[in-house]
């Protein structure tokens, strides 16, 4: 792109600009890159970070659809998985109205052993893997759903209002569509103490259908352009910054201050809020404790996917999942209500067709 920096009257580009701008759309600052420059190809490696109310780890309320569908699939005298036993959550409020249960679930706190199992299982993401189950339009055979995570990193649980919260940090070289998926994988096995191996089992041949995670919780913190910066580096290293040739690295730390504060204002708490009033999460997992198909049977106390939950082509499943778009959302009414309304359920992800450039231009 190529701007106009010197602005008659203008004496500072950055701040007039973000007076046109609405209040959640920020121009930090501005840098002469090369000619040569992509933003997309030059980028080495981007960090997202997903935000999950911990509630989300509570197991299925007895008698819901996931909670019958584990069990039937697990042996009765199975040791493996802790969900045996009505999670202590559950005990004598089995009757209990989903307003009663929300209530309950924002004062609810997740404990050493469950961050333990979440993080465990969030290290089966790390290193190159086939993540064809965790996009759309594309197939195991496909080379470019080779992927590369650097690290996943999970933080301390940490209490906001009365809900408490846990931030997923992903930090890989490229992304297929979606990371939410990544997410739900995570949380929803984790939940019903499916083991990690599942993971391992979805980077498979089989194709399965994985539900995606409100779009909500996921931001982009920022690309990184460490290859670039090096070259540009080398190159401006004997140039004075007042050089036509001259080429400063492109960083973000030098804006952390204001972009630590833009994030709090126009993210934290808005995200925040829309749960306090909505329960986004809590109508998500509810939507998927409630399906009684066979598509999320790799949900299960051994950790393998079933031969009743794989797509195959060309195949109709009896009762596949049904995703909602509500959960696409990321701004709702100033009620935070996200009643579902008629006619709102997406197309079944194996009967999507994307153009590939399209799809590689919307992958991060």
């Amino acid at each position: 792109m190529k701007i106009i920096t010197q602005i008659p009257d203008v004496p500072d580009l950055v701040a007039r600009v973000n007076e046109i701008l609405p209040p959640e759309i920020r121009l930090w600052g501005y840098v002469r890159v090369q000619n040569s420059f992509n933003a997309r190809v030059s980028c080495d490696s981007r960090k997202y970070t997903y935000f999950v109310p911990s509630y989300l780890l509570i197991s299925p309320k007895p008698g819901s659809g996931m909670d019958k569908a584990f069990h039937e699939s697990s042996p009765s005298s199975s040791t493996e998985t802790p969900t045996e036993a009505p999670h202590p959550f559950w005990a004598d409020v089995v009757n209990s109205t989903k307003e009663e249960d929300m209530q309950r679930k924002r004062q609810w706190r997740v404990g050493p052993e469950m961050m333990e199992r979440l993080r465990s299982t969030a290290k089966k993401y790390e290193g190159t893997h086939n993540f064809h189950n965790f996009t759309v339009g594309r197939d195991f055979s496909d080379r470019s759903t080779q992927r590369h995570m650097k690290k996943i990193e999970i933080s301390d649980p940490a209490v906001y209002g009365e809900t408490e919260w846990i931030s997923v940090m992903f930090h890989g070289q490229s992304f297929m569509l979606h990371q939410r998926k990544m997410m739900a994988a995570l949380v929803l096995s984790c939940r019903v103490g499916t083991p990690s191996q599942v993971i391992d089992e979805l980077y498979g041949p089989r194709q399965v259908f994985l539900p995606k995670m409100p779009s909500l919780g996921l931001l982009l913190e920022h690309p990184i352009f460490e290859s670039y910066n090096r070259k540009v580096e080398g190159l401006s290293s004997k140039l004075s910054p007042t050089d036509p040739e001259y080429r400063p690295p492109i960083d973000f730390d030098i804006h952390n201050e204001q972009i630590a504060k833009f994030k709090q204002e126009q993210i934290y708490d808005r995200m925040r809020s829309i749960e306090d009033r909505g329960g986004v999460f809590d109508a998500w997992v509810r939507s998927v404790d409630a399906y009684t198909g066979k598509d999320l049977s790799y949900l299960n106390a051994k950790g393998v996917i079933p031969a009743a939950a794989v797509i195959k082509k060309g195949e109709r499943r009896a009762l596949p999942f049904r995703e909602k778009r509500r959960f696409d959302a990321t701004d709702f009414s100033a009620t935070g209500k996200i009643e579902e309304q008629e006619g709102e359920e997406e197309e079944e992800e194996e009967g999507m067709t994307l153009d590939k450039a399209r799809l590689v231009d919307m992958e991060g």
